[in-house]
C-alpha cells in the first residue's frame, strides 16, 4: 500500500480552490493505486520547529561531516522528525495557492526544516547530491492572476521555479505542477472551469 503525505499550505480549509483540486488528484490516486495510507500536513496547524541559533548551529557540524552534539542533539528531534515523516511518504502532494508571486511562508518554512545535509542531500567532492528522489511529487496551485507561459505576467512566477529547484536539489527526478488559473482575475464561470480543467490535468498525469 502506497503512502501519500499531502502538505497543505492552505489557510482556507473548505474554502480553499486549491484543495478542491487536490482532492480531484488524491481520489484519482486511490483509483489506480487501489488503497493509500493519507498522512496530511496542515502548515497552518502544525507547529513547525523554528531555526534558531541552536539548530543553525546543528545544521553547520552536518555540513561540516560532524555529528549532532551538545543542546543541538535535542534541539534537531522535532527537525528529524519531519523529515522521516517526509521520507516516509511514497507520493506527495503540495498544496498550495500563489501568495506574492512565491510560495506561503509556511512552505517556504518546511522546505527549510526538511532540507537538510546528511538527510535530503549531501555534499561530495564533485558536488551536492540528492536523497530523496525515487518517487513521485505533485505539486498543486492556483494562482489569482495568469501567470502562464507566455501570458505577459508569465516572468512574475516564481513558485513553480522555485520549488522545482529545491525539489530537484534534493533527489527529485519526477515534479508533477498542477495550476489553475487566473482565479480572482475571473468571472464566476471561469474559474470554475479553469478548475476543472485543472482537476482533468491532475487525473491525466496520474
Amino acid at each position: 500500500m502506497k503512502k501519500v503525505l499531502h502538505i497543505v499550505a492552505s489557510p482556507r480549509g473548505k474554502a480553499s480552490r486549491t484543495l478542491r483540486i487536490s482532492a480531484g488528484l488524491l481520489e484519482k490516486i486511490r483509483t489506480v493505486q487501489g488503497k493509500i495510507e493519507l498522512d496530511t500536513l496542515d502548515l497552518f496547524a502544525e507547529k513547525l520547529p523554528e531555526m534558531n541559533v541552536t539548530r543553525v548551529g546543528g545544521k553547520y557540524m552536518l555540513m561540516s561531516g560532524q555529528e549532532l552534539s551538545g543542546d543541538a542533539v535535542g534541539a534537531w528531534e522535532q527537525i528529524k522528525a519531519h523529515i522521516d515523516r517526509f521520507l516516509a511518504a511514497d507520493i506527495i502532494v503540495i498544496s498550495t495557492p500563489m501568495w506574492n508571486f512565491s510560495v506561503p511562508y509556511v512552505l517556504k518554512h518546511y522546505i527549510d526544516i526538511i532540507a537538510q545535509p546528511g538527510f535530503t542531500f549531501k555534499y561530495t567532492e564533485s558536488g551536492p547530491i540528492g536523497l530523496a528522489g525515487n518517487r513521485v511529487i505533485y505539486i498543486v496551485s492556483t494562482r489569482g492572476g495568469d501567470y502562464s507561459a507566455g501570458s505577459p505576467a508569465a516572468s512574475f512566477d516564481k513558485l513553480d521555479p522555485y520549488l522545482k529547484q529545491v525539489f530537484s536539489f534534493i533527489g527529485f527526478t519526477d515534479i508533477r505542477f498542477i495550476a489553475a488559473q487566473p482565479m480572482d482575475a475571473n468571472s464566476e464561470e471561469g474559474r470554475e472551469a479553469k478548475i476543472k480543467e485543472a482537476i482533468s490535468k491532475a487525473e491525466q498525469l496520474v
